[in-house]
């Protein structure tokens, strides 16, 4: 194993919980630093981020399998140490975490993490931890939706959707801002809807060329106007909600990539308009997708970041709001009472 200089103190701070909850079952302790085994690397955090996915399983939506839990799957440091059989990660190197805490007890709320390597994304020279640690579950599931249409592309570069039609359902929330500004950079026109003045702001601040506001009757006939062919990617957060005008206004042999259930748990949509335009409804979910799809978000992502497409911050349409570590609790709240943009914890002052 190869570390940094010792740490003066073998041990860290962390947020845990030991059974499921809300958020007062969020707990600051101290514990020994951890090491790293074979194929790992331990990071030192600087940046934590918060997801819905993070106070849902907190609250008991997966089950709960560990003795002690530290939650949040998003982060962003420097790797300190690196176990055996990790040759593409160095110490010293700055990364952006995602799947922290997927199928493991060790999350980024937490001074130093353990994880797997293939987990640790290098972070370019010129991008902050704040920005690494906003990408993650937002900017991997944005790059999932748009990936997922029957004749491609199944990667993201400039010129990957050029002439290709997107709209983002919901375009001021995390994903939707990703997916705004993946589907600009790759080529695309992208129309976002928002429901306010506020939103509307913010979705083109993040560059997308048309917003339209609902809840309209007009909705359609907006969209309709904006892409007499239709769409052919939909970025979907409210499938419950939209199918049937998302059927309406999808081009033929069009996809529809939902992966919340916003509105509702279940949805229906118009069978026969659906048939007739070979509509592909795909659902996504980052932590079954499998490996290929994760590398293939990961290093897409990564080049879009170095290439300056994914910025953060009010001026970029996605604000940010922050907590220390010891008020994790709070930001797990602020999420799930739909803070908009993005919620963040510092950890460290290293940005």
């Amino acid at each position: 194993m190869r570390t940094a200089a010792r740490p003066l103190s073998l041990c860290m701070q962390a947020i845990t919980y030991s059974q499921t909850g809300d958020s007062s079952v969020l707990t600051l302790v101290e514990r020994p630093l951890p090491e790293p085994g074979p194929g790992e690397v331990r990071v030192r955090i600087a940046v934590s981020g918060v997801n819905p996915t993070d106070w849902k399983a907190r609250e008991g939506g997966r089950p709960f399998s560990w003795d002690e839990v530290t939650p949040n799957q998003d982060g962003a440091g420097t790797v300190d140490a690196v176990g055996d059989g990790v040759d593409d990660l160095s110490v010293g190197q700055r990364v952006w975490v995602y799947l922290a805490q997927h199928e493991r007890p060790t999350g980024t709320a937490a001074e130093y993490a353990v994880i797997p390597a293939s987990r640790a994304v290098p972070l370019a020279e010129d991008a902050s931890f704040t920005l690494g640690a906003s990408l993650g579950v937002p900017a991997m599931t944005a790059h999932r939706a748009l990936t997922v249409h029957e004749h491609g592309p199944s990667r993201l570069a400039p010129g990957a959707l050029q002439g290709r039609t997107v709209l983002v359902q919901g375009g001021a929330g995390a994903v939707g801002h990703a997916a705004i500004q993946l589907a600009v950079w790759a080529g695309a026109t992208v129309i976002a809807t928002v429901s306010s003045d506020e939103k509307e702001a913010l979705a083109r601040a993040a560059g997308a060329h048309h917003v339209v506001q609902y809840p309209s009757d007009a909705l359609a006939d907006g969209i309709r106007e904006l892409a007499p062919n239709g769409v052919d990617h939909i970025v979907e957060v409210a499938i419950a909600d939209n199918a049937a005008l998302d059927v309406e206004v999808i081009a033929n042999h069009g996809s529809i990539g939902y992966y919340a259930d916003n509105g509702g748990d279940a949805f229906s949509a118009p069978v026969r308009a659906s048939f007739a335009k070979n509509v592909r409804w795909q659902g996504l979910l980052l932590y079954t997708v499998g490996e290929e799809a994760l590398a293939a978000a990961a290093e897409d992502v990564s080049v879009a970041v170095a290439a300056g497409a994914l910025p953060v911050g009010e001026d970029a349409g996605l604000p940010l709001t922050w907590f220390g570590l010891a008020d994790t609790a709070a930001a797990h709240d602020a999420v799930a009472n739909g803070a908009t943009g993005k919620v963040l914890i510092r950890v460290a002052d290293e940005d």
